[in-house]
């Protein structure tokens, strides 16, 4: 019960004023000069005034309500080394239980750190759950909090006016003082690189446990392989130099060695994502006699701002039979010797378009062409009727590369191109626009070169006739298309067909681009989820292996999304770099931020947490004391009220409230009705009485 006077007059204030003020001005004039029946009047005025204030007797009923404890328990993945996710879970029933023996207090539980599908938990951020679980509470009623996590928290409040209430903040951390870490992180890198060229990074390694200046062993990997290692001083920022190997993505990789006792190998790496941007490539074009589509490879590769193009027109025609030298056959001479033995490992692809031998290039310079093709240089062979005849390059040095010899026949008469069955899952020309459709939706061509039967891979064919080979020959690559046609579909014949893709699609396969290789794999992080691509000439594929940041390894079967493509994606519960490995092939993956706070220190601590404990009255302290304690210890938990500190020795205080919720209310008027009416009629008798004597 809640008893209160209120007030509630029956004029307003100023008609009050007019009423009383002068009433009561004339009542204390007269008892001051002593006029009879003074008192009298000063009682009338006082029961007008009651009767115009209407005073009223308010009781409430109100019902005490429980003070609101927040219990946040962190769930990062730092948490989960060593014996802290057991530490934890002990720690939360236990503290549990004792709030279970406190009637007083509502007790909200709140698991956090998690990662959940629009959360990739980059961060421990516990007061966010805090103010989530206490969202609907007035601050009044909030009694305190208590955190269970290894101190490492990421949105700690700059002081108390920033967490939104007045009560007890806790901390219970797990981990012991004398945990020993190495962590390595790159101080610079670059987001772009020029492939082929040194790039310059910086890195650090810190270390908790040993002392600034101390030496380690970091070993540099770029794209999974070992290039270099180097003896790193520990708390001095290193300088590192890496070549890029490759356009796209590539990840560089440092490792810094482990020592005895250390608490996570997880942040003993760290990834620098580098997108590798390759200088212009550099393509030599040799043109044979001129023809319909002399012009179709010069215009789709100067149409390329990525290429620098070279290109020569050999235009004697094979019917001009005179004695004119050689060299007196251009405006320009040849450099034959120039291109072909002194820069020739320059060229990313060589391109032979409807070239035939006329002891233009002598016989010695297609050993050279051999050899850069063996070494890792491209070739490629675009054939007409020439490459049948007596001149054909196959009657040269270059035979020995190249995939196929002809018949020395000519089949002239009309055809569709299409997609043989490996051409189908071959990336150069898997889902080839209009391929799908019988008959495939472009024009028809109406001449291919015959040849005996191709090595390498047949990836288009006329009929029962190859008409695009590709083939590894050494560490490089060739390719041959065995028909001069390929200008029908640029001109737009029938309706054309996709000349530009499959042609972009043959010179960058050639100049080895990754995404073009027969057997791959790639992986990568998408938000919290790896995604990973096998490609691959088989018709099945076996699942891939990931290994996880903390050491896991899983199977992940891969399901065919188009031909010769399997795909899989992962979710995953950890941030870092994954191995994807299938068959022999292997690839890396980072999933998550590469400069993760949840991964910058995973030594647990007592110092970031304790300034706003202390200054809310609570405090932190550890479960376990040393490393070799047999179980924690969880401190008691008690109802300090009135206390300025809320922590002890071997207890934790949390305030109650004394707040309550309003049940009813009755109200009693003292000046009105019968009571009120009763006491006017007395005081103005009394009054009438006495001026009457």
């Amino acid at each position: 019960m809640y008893l209160s006077l209120d007030f509630q007059p029956l004029v307003s204030d100023t008609l009050l004023v007019l009423l009383l003020v002068p009433l009561i001005a004339l009542t204390l004039a007269g008892i001051y000069f002593r006029q009879r029946g003074s008192l009298v009047r000063l009682l009338a005025v006082v029961a007008l005034g009651m009767a115009l204030f209407n005073p009223i007797v308010v009781n409430e009923e109100r019902e005490p309500v429980k003070s609101v404890v927040a219990v946040i328990a962190d769930r990062s993945q730092s948490q989960a080394i060593g014996d802290r996710t057991a530490d934890t879970d002990a720690a939360l029933k236990e503290v549990q239980s004792e709030l279970g023996r406190l009637p007083q207090f509502e007790v909200r539980t709140v698991e956090t750190g998690r990662p959940t599908e629009n959360d990739d938990a980059t961060s421990t951020r516990l007061f966010q759950a805090l103010n989530g679980a206490l969202r609907d509470v007035p601050p009044t009623r909030i009694g305190g909090a208590i955190m269970i996590t290894d101190g490492q928290v990421h949105d700690i409040p700059a002081n108390i006016g920033g967490l939104g209430f007045n009560a007890p903040v806790h901390g219970l951390i797990t981990g012991t003082p004398s945990e020993i870490d190495r962590r390595i992180q790159f101080v610079r890198a670059p987001r772009f690189g020029l492939t082929g060229k040194p790039q310059q990074m910086t890195y650090k390694v810190t270390a908790a446990g040993e002392a600034d200046g101390a030496r380690a062993r970091v070993e540099v990997r770029v794209n999974g392989n070992e290039v270099s290692s180097q003896d790193a001083i520990i708390g001095q920022e290193m300088p590192l130099e890496v070549t890029l190997p490759r356009a796209g993505i590539n990840i560089v990789e440092i490792v810094v060695d482990a020592v005895p006792d250390e608490l996570t190998l997880v942040n003993n790496r760290a990834v620098a994502m580098v997108d590798g941007i390759r200088e212009n490539l550099r393509v030599l074009l040799v043109s044979g006699e001129p023809h319909n589509g002399e012009r179709t490879w010069r215009n789709l590769l100067k149409s390329d701002a990525s290429v620098d193009l070279v290109h020569f027109t050999i235009l004697r025609p094979p019917e001009k039979q005179d004695s004119t030298p050689i060299n007196e056959l251009s405006l320009i001479a040849f450099p034959t010797r120039e291109l072909f033995v002194d820069k020739i490992e320059q060229f990313d692809l060589i391109i032979f378009d409807r070239y035939q031998h006329r002891d233009v290039l002598p016989l010695l310079y297609y050993d050279y062409i051999n050899d850069y093709v063996q070494k890792g240089g491209a070739l490629l062979i675009a054939a007409g009727p020439e490459y049948a005849g007596n001149m054909s390059i196959a009657n040269t040095p270059l035979l020995s590369v190249l995939p196929a010899t002809p018949t020395g026949n000519i089949e002239d008469k009309a055809f569709y191109p299409r997609l043989s069955e490996l051409g189908k899952r071959h990336p150069v020309t898997r889902g080839l626009e209009g391929s799908t459709q019988e008959p495939p939706r472009w024009s028809r061509w109406f001449r291919v070169i015959d040849v005996n039967q191709p090595e390498g891979t047949t990836v288009m064919d006329a009929g029962d006739k190859p008409l695009l080979v590709l083939n590894h020959v050494g560490e490089g690559r060739v390719g041959m298309f065995l028909s001069d046609q390929g200008w029908l579909w640029a001109r737009g014949f029938e309706g054309g067909g996709p000349h530009a893709a499959l042609y972009r699609r043959i010179a960058h396969w050639l100049m080895k681009e990754p995404e073009l290789e027969e057997e791959a794999l790639t992986a990568n992080g998408s938000g919290r989820n790896l995604e990973i691509r096998r490609q691959t000439m088989q018709k099945t594929a076996n699942p891939a292996s990931i290994i996880t940041p903390s050491g896991k390894t899983r199977s992940i079967p891969l399901t065919e999304t188009e031909p010769g493509v399997f795909t899989a994606s992962v979710t995953t519960d950890e941030i870092g770099l994954y191995q994807v490995a299938n068959g022999e092939l292997t690839t890396l993956a980072h999933v998550g931020p590469v400069d993760a706070p949840e991964f910058s220190d995973n030594v647990s601590t007592t110092t970031k947490l304790d300034p706003l404990a202390r200054e809310t009255g609570g405090g932190t302290r550890r479960l376990r004391v040393t490393a070799d304690q047999s179980g924690i210890e969880v401190p008691n938990i008690v109802a300090s009220r009135g206390m300025a500190s809320a922590s002890g020795d071997n207890w934790i205080g949390l305030r109650p409230t004394n707040e309550t919720v309003l049940k009813s209310v009755d109200r009693l008027p003292l000046f009105s009705g019968f009571l009120g009416l009763a006491a006017m009629i007395l005081v103005l008798g009394g009054m009438w009485y006495r001026e009457g004597k």
